[in-house]
């Protein structure tokens, strides 16, 4: 297959629209909701796409905080975490959730550093993104920069969200 084809292959539409729970966390020890502009973005993203907002905020790039917000997330569908997945001393997001993911999907993660390869050259190999499920939810930790966080949104989570919820759920989608 050339390289052009490959590119013009797209998931097939969902036939399924739901609205689903979701909830955006930002991992920082430094951002507040007035500077929190990749906390912002996913949830004007996520209500543009007619999913509900259960859950909003800001928390310490925490080993024990993530934690606890991944366990303290049964009334939602989805949770997206955004910053502490780089290799400096504090970020610990992945480590948690690489611990405690159920399933994790590698392909995210692969399909991220490709793109971002493509935006920001090698620095892309410092990002620990992961995604997988966990007590039957998504689950997505990504930087805590907006232009990585669309990257994601854009490419990756929008285009399959509903259909690994489906998936997840044991629903043919």
């Amino acid at each position: 297959m050339t390289v052009e084809f490959l590119h013009m292959i797209q998931p097939h539409a969902d036939t399924i629209k739901i609205s689903l729970n979701c909830a955006v966390v930002t991992i920082s020890d430094t951002r507040s909701k007035d500077n929190d502009y990749s906390g912002a973005y996913l949830v004007e993203t996520l209500q543009k796409m007619q999913h509900t907002i259960a859950r909003y905020e800001i928390i310490s790039d925490d080993p024990w905080q993530i934690e606890n917000i991944l366990v303290d997330t049964s009334t939602v569908d989805i949770l997206i975490f955004n910053g502490g997945t780089g290799i400096a001393p504090r970020d610990s997001t992945y480590d948690v959730l690489q611990a405690k993911l159920e399933k994790i999907l590698p392909g995210f993660g692969e399909l991220f550093r490709y793109l971002s390869y493509q935006e920001i050259g090698s620095r892309a190999i410092a990002s620990r993104v992961i995604a997988g499920t966990y007590a039957g939810k998504l689950v997505f930790s990504l930087p805590g920069s907006t232009g990585a966080v669309r990257l994601a949104m854009e490419k990756l989570i929008q285009p399959e969200l509903i259909h690994l919820t489906m998936q997840l759920r044991g629903v043919k989608a």
